[in-house]
């Protein structure tokens, strides 16, 4: 027999829920996060452009969804940077270390992103 749910509602009263959770955290994240509403703005760019300038559904979503990775990176991020501050805001080495580390995977998912659209639309203008 499995453990009770810690969760009181199940099915679509607790998707709406989550949908509810999900949306504040995009919310704050908006607000607080000049990284994050950079990256919007860029994305809001770039997705069209990518449905545009790719030839078929793969290229599209290789370019889509190489954009969505940014800020969702970005998000992820901004977590960890909020979870280090909760436990303290002294300097740790640690602390710096974990920072640093979630910044350096936003480094990565953007050459990722620039080196996703170059090997999709370098080609076709060689």
């Amino acid at each position: 027999m499995s453990p009770p749910s810690p969760y009181k509602t199940a099915g679509a009263t607790r998707a709406l829920g989550a949908l509810r959770n999900s949306l504040r955290g995009l919310r704050a994240a908006w607000r607080t996060e000049s990284a994050l509403r950079q990256e919007g703005l860029l994305a809001a760019v770039l997705l069209p452009l990518g449905l545009w300038l790719g030839d078929d559904g793969v290229q599209r979503a290789l370019l889509g969804g190489s954009v969505l990775l940014v800020p969702i990176v970005e998000l992820l991020n901004t977590s960890l940077e909020c979870a280090v501050d909760r436990i303290s805001l002294e300097r740790n080495e640690l602390s710096g270390q974990a920072k640093d580390l979630g910044s350096a995977a936003v480094l990565l998912t953007l050459l990722l992103c620039a080196l996703t659209w170059a090997l999709v639309l370098l080609p076709r203008w060689l």
